[in-house]
C-alpha cells in the first residue's frame, strides 16, 4: 500500500478512537497489523507516538474557552467556594499525579502488554461489559434525586483521586481505554455523563502530553546499549508521511470531540459498550486463529 494512503488511514483511525471509549491504542495496533505495518520497526513506533500527540493537541484548542474560564477563576472558583485543592484545575492535576506515578513504576509491564493481542481483546470485551452495566445503572439520576455532580465545578477531591486511580487500569491493560475508565469511574461516584466526559478530556491533556513526550524523549535520547522506542524520520518522504498522519489525526480528533460532547448530552454510552464487546470477541477469535 502507498505510504501516504497508509498514513491517511492510520491518522483517521487514531483520530476516530483517541477520545471515544473504545481504546485508540488497541485500534491503532490492530489497524497497523491488518494494514501490514511492521510493528517492530523503529520508524512506525515513532509514527504511532507522533500521531497520538496530534490527536491530543486538539483538546486545548477545543476547550480553550473552558480553560480560560478555569484559569481566570483559579483558585476560588466561579462561585468563590473553591480552593487550590478542589478547583477543577487542581483536581485535574491531582488525578494526573495519582495516575502518573503508578504508571511510571509499571512501565515494563505496560510495554509487554502493548504487544499482547489477547490482553487488548480481553480488555475491550470486559471493559465493554463493565461500561454497559455502569451506564445502565448510573447513567440517569434516580427518581426524586439529581446527580451529585453535574459540572466539573462541583467535583470533590475524593472523586478526582478515585478517577485517577481508575485510569491506571487503562495504562496497564491496553484496550481498556482512558476515556472508558474515567467516564465509568466518574459515574460510579455520582457524576453525570457530560461532567464525567469533560473531566475525562481535561485529564487526558496532561496525561497524554506527558506520556507521549516521555516516549519521544526516550526515543531520541536513549542510553547506549538501550533499545529506543522509535527512531526519527530519515528522509523527506518519511517526514511527509509523518506530517500527514499528524495533521489527519488532529483534524479527525477535533471533529470527534465536538460530536461526542453533543452526543453524550442527548444519549448514553451503550452503543460504544456494544461495539467494544463485538470487537473484543472478534479480536480474541482472530488472535486464537493466527496463534498470536
Amino acid at each position: 500500500m502507498n505510504d501516504y494512503l497508509l498514513s491517511l488511514l492510520l491518522g483517521i483511525a487514531e483520530g476516530l478512537t483517541e477520545f471515544l471509549p473504545v481504546s485508540s491504542t488497541a485500534h491503532l495496533r490492530l489497524s497497523e497489523a491488518v494494514l501490514g505495518v511492521n510493528l517492530s520497526d523503529g520508524y512506525w513506533k515513532m509514527y504511532s507516538i507522533v500521531i497520538q500527540l496530534g490527536a491530543i493537541l486538539c483538546l486545548p484548542i477545543y476547550f480553550r474557552a473552558r480553560i480560560a474560564e478555569f484559569l481566570s477563576t483559579f483558585p476560588n472558583g466561579r462561585n468563590g467556594s473553591r480552593t487550590v485543592w478542589n478547583h477543577p484545575l487542581g483536581l485535574t492535576a491531582i488525578a494526573f499525579v495519582v495516575t502518573a506515578i503508578p504508571a511510571f513504576l509499571l512501565t515494563k509491564v505496560i510495554g509487554k502488554n502493548l504487544e499482547n493481542i489477547y490482553v487488548m481483546g480481553a480488555a475491550l470485551l470486559i471493559g465493554g461489559i463493565v461500561m454497559w452495566v455502569i451506564d445502565t445503572i448510573y447513567g440517569k439520576p434516580r427518581a426524586g434525586s439529581g446527580f451529585k455532580t453535574s459540572d466539573m465545578e462541583e467535583m470533590t477531591l475524593g472523586q478526582a483521586i478515585w478517577i485517577g486511580a481508575c485510569q491506571i487500569t487503562s495504562a496497564v491493560f491496553p484496550g481498556t481505554s482512558r476515556s472508558m475508565s474515567t467516564i465509568a469511574g466518574g459515574q460510579l461516584v455520582g457524576m453525570s455523563r457530560p461532567s464525567a466526559l469533560e473531566f475525562s478530556f481535561f485529564l487526558s491533556m496532561p496525561t497524554m502530553i506527558a506520556a507521549t513526550s516521555y516516549d519521544l524523549f526516550k526515543s531520541l535520547h536513549h542510553r547506549t546499549g538501550e533499545a529506543a522506542i522509535g527512531i526519527a524520520p530519515a528522509n523527506a518522504h518519511e517526514w511527509l508521511v509523518l506530517a500527514i498522519g499528524f495533521v489527519v489525526s488532529f483534524i479527525v480528533a477535533y471533529v470527534v470531540v465536538a460530536w461526542f460532547m453533543h452526543w453524550v448530552r442527548q444519549r448514553g454510552f451503550a452503543p460504544f459498550a456494544v461495539y467494544r464487546i463485538i470487537v473484543g470477541i472478534a479480536v480474541l477469535a482472530w488472535a486464537m486463529s493466527v496463534g498470536r
